[in-house]
């Protein structure tokens, strides 16, 4: 009886590591973050409005008009991250990378999503030394505010390197950054009256 239970633990052990290994992604290989239907793979931080709606994933400020964060439930180093979104209203958001969250404090980096003039594609450390970096004022007009843009975000080691339909935004070379992992996270800025949507987003490790 001993010999039996002991060989369906080992079974169910092996089981259980085959399973996690699939779960994995392989280095260099496109993975989809959002399945179009749901928010499964995320984790909802403060009281702001997360949802899917027509395909898209939606954030749009609630009654309490603070932060809200929207965190993958997997851990990223070295990666290559690449979305799309549009802005309504006011459209100040973020996409947070090698951070944590506890409650709505969230410490690490955004590359930051504004409105014109105010910086998208700079690089902002939470809870830490304010804005790194951001790009030049010549590179702004590669946002188009109202209609779909499409942002990457590539962090390799200490750098991080984000483009905007096709412009290179910024470069940074950050030991702090490369000193470790965490979530991917979009951003609901305070202050209400924003609204943005997102879709399109796919991760690669490096």
């Amino acid at each position: 009886m001993i010999k039996k239970m002991t060989s369906f633990v080992l079974m169910l052990l092996l089981f259980l590591s085959i399973g996690t290994q699939a779960q994995t992604p392989k280095k260099g290989k496109w993975i989809s973050l959002f399945n179009q239907k749901d928010l499964s793979g995320w984790k909802i931080y403060g009281t702001e409005k997360w949802y899917v709606e027509n395909g898209e994933l939606i954030c749009e400020s609630g009654p309490d008009k603070e932060y809200g964060y929207l965190g993958t439930e997997q851990s990223f180093q070295d990666f290559e991250l690449s979305l799309q979104f549009k802005q309504e209203a006011d459209g100040n958001s973020g996409v947070f990378f090698h951070s944590s969250i506890d409650g709505t404090k969230i410490t690490g980096w955004q590359a930051e999503v504004a409105p014109p003039g105010h910086w998208t594609g700079g690089i902002y450390e939470s809870y830490g030394r304010g804005w790194l970096i951001k790009p030049t004022d010549d590179k702004d007009k590669a946002l188009k505010m109202g209609e779909w843009n499409t942002m990457v975000v590539k962090v390799v080691g200490n750098q991080v390197t984000t483009f905007v339909n096709g412009q290179e935004m910024i470069t940074l070379n950050d030991e702090k950054i490369g000193g470790r992992a965490g979530i991917i996270a979009l951003q609901i800025h305070s202050g209400g009256g924003i609204k943005v949507k997102w879709r399109k987003l796919k991760v690669k490790t490096l």
